[in-house]
């Protein structure tokens, strides 16, 4: 028994994160385009094969980018992940969206701009 055994101190994973990273995180942030957010989960590919088939049916080639990055999600605010980010607003967190839902929230942006 090791009742008084010393507790091993464990590093955070956001001891990871420096100064640097964030400036360049939030640089990144301003690109505009179509970002997906997550560790490249089964999830999160299923988020990215949900906009490549909304993006199909409204005839447009644009690029998925996927981030993994920790500080670059974090800098989003996401704390839920996968999460889509169209032109640098997250527009979903935390759950999949289906193509439909994509289209819609397309079809909302497009009438926004």
């Amino acid at each position: 028994m090791n009742l008084f055994k010393k507790k091993e101190k464990k590093e955070c994973c956001c001891s990871q994160i420096d100064e640097e990273s964030v400036k360049k995180a939030e640089e990144l942030k301003k690109d505009d385009g179509i970002k997906i957010l997550g560790s490249r989960c089964q999830k999160c590919d299923k988020l990215k094969e949900s906009v490549r088939i909304a993006l199909s049916e409204f005839n447009f080639n644009l690029p998925i980018e996927h981030i993994t990055d920790f500080s670059q999600i974090a800098s989003y605010g996401v704390m839920s992940t996968p999460a889509l980010v169209l032109n640098g607003e997250v527009v979903s967190f935390g759950k999949v969206l289906s193509a439909d839902e994509v289209k819609h929230i397309l079809s909302i942006k497009m009438k926004g701009q």
